[in-house]
């Protein structure tokens, strides 16, 4: 079914990589309860609904797709809801604002089912391709340093070296040294094992305890928030959230499609400018963000933490398959999955280390071609420092035609790249995010 001696893959390698990619992306169960509780959601139908969508859109990768990309409620889109959307229209409630999520996604469906979204992937100019895969590689070793304060912020610099001496700072570079050694050695699933060792370490030093227990039966306290397809558009008709919809729509689109074109180069899997199944792929997402909206999350979108699989050699949605299965586990585990995800450094290493393996990608752009360059540098500067993949691509999307047209070589642009030029930069100028 998933092909694994045509992928040159295994059984046991694509297991361990979907460990490898839970347990990298499973903090989302926790991290998205907290951020959507701002905004008045209950903590548990947000708990319960994330799972849901994830299982949803990873299980649809894993069967129809066949690749190895988990699918959650993405880190931006939530804050976006909770602060943006929720926060500063005084006359929205979640209710509301789950209604342009569920219309977000049924356009979203719409727009899956037809070549649109495929096309895209292929009008992508290679360049940038490159530099999204390596900006994605930047932004997520960014994000495992912060995490555990290695990196920390500054009143005048932003950033800034942290205190080495934390607990948190000490445990995760000693989980990165145990991993380095480990991939050094050429060990299989050396970003899970080395997550072991940091959890053991941890639960012995103190700082990972398990207090709460272990176990917890899943509940949705508000049942299902969208009920009627045609109650929610009326919702976005009557608060005219014309805009949040589409913000909703063009970021999910390319966070989504960004995520997974990067992913799918690093695990060798594209055909050329073509990603094989795009469709099946795209429709993953586009129904996981519908059905959250009905449960009680915010939208889904493929998670850049997949890219530690891949790196343990997944290949497959074998991979994929074993991130669901853990994710229905993980429904009646929620005392422990906090404990855990509540410790960065036991993650952190795995995301530090794979962003190194995907900066590999700087190599392939044409460092001499400032018109290729130089939108694919603003995509790698822009997303560890936006800390946002869709606003990379949307810098990049619109200096690339600009660049063209001045060099003289306007035909050589896609006209799909000119119609999301002016879209991002009327969503950059107007439009809150």
């Amino acid at each position: 079914m998933f092909k694994l001696k045509e992928n040159q893959t295994n059984a046991k390698t694509e297991v361990l990589a979907g460990i490898t990619t839970f347990l990298t992306m499973v903090y989302i169960v926790v991290v998205n309860p907290v951020i959507l509780s701002d905004a008045g959601v209950p903590f548990e139908q947000v708990f319960t609904a994330t799972i849901v969508a994830a299982i949803v859109g990873t299980l649809w990768m894993a069967i129809f797709a066949n690749y190895p990309i988990a699918i959650a409620p993405g880190m931006g889109l939530n804050a976006y809801f909770a602060y943006s959307v929720v926060g500063t229209h005084g006359n929205i409630d979640y209710q509301t604002a789950f209604a342009a999520v569920f219309i977000a996604g049924i356009i979203f469906i719409i727009l899956s089912l037809t070549p649109f979204r495929s096309k895209l992937i292929e009008a992508i100019p290679d360049n940038l391709k490159h530099g999204i895969t390596s900006g994605i590689g930047l932004f997520i070793a960014f994000i495992g340093l912060r995490q555990t304060g290695i990196i920390t912020s500054h009143p005048s610099n932003l950033v800034a070296l942290g205190d080495l001496h934390q607990p948190s700072a000490i445990l995760a570079l000693i989980g990165l040294t145990v991993t380095l050694i480990l991939m050094t050695l050429r060990v299989n699933g050396a970003l899970f094992f080395g997550m072991i060792v940091t959890g053991l370490i941890a639960f012995f030093t103190g700082q990972l305890s398990f207090d709460q227990g272990f176990l917890s039966l899943p509940s949705l306290p508000e049942g299902l928030i969208i009920l009627n397809p045609f109650h929610a558009l009326g919702d976005v008709i009557q608060h005219s959230l014309y805009a949040v919809v589409f913000s909703f729509l063009l970021v999910t689109i390319f966070d989504t499609t960004g995520t997974m074109v990067g992913v799918a180069q690093q695990a060798g899997l594209m055909k050329g400018k073509t990603m094989p199944r795009a469709r099946e792929a795209l429709l993953s997402d586009s129904i996981a963000t519908t059905v959250g909206a009905m449960f009680g999350t915010s939208p889904t979108s493929a998670f850049v933490e997949s890219t530690a699989g891949v790196a343990a050699g997944g290949r497959t949605g074998l991979t994929s398959l074993t991130v669901a299965v853990l994710f229905m586990i993980s429904a009646f585990f929620g005392p422990l999955v906090s404990a855990v995800s509540g410790l960065s450094a036991i993650t952190a290493p795995a995301l530090i280390i794979v962003g190194s393996l995907m900066m590999g990608s700087i190599a392939q752009i044409k460092w001499g071609e400032l018109d290729e360059a130089f939108p694919a540098f603003l995509i790698i500067l822009s997303m560890p420092l936006t800390s946002s993949i869709a606003t990379g691509i949307a810098l990049g999307f619109i200096s690339y035609p600009i660049m063209k047209v001045f060099k003289g070589k306007w035909r050589d642009v896609h006209p799909l790249i000119y119609i999301f030029a002016v879209l991002f930069f009327y969503q950059l100028a107007f439009l809150p995010h």
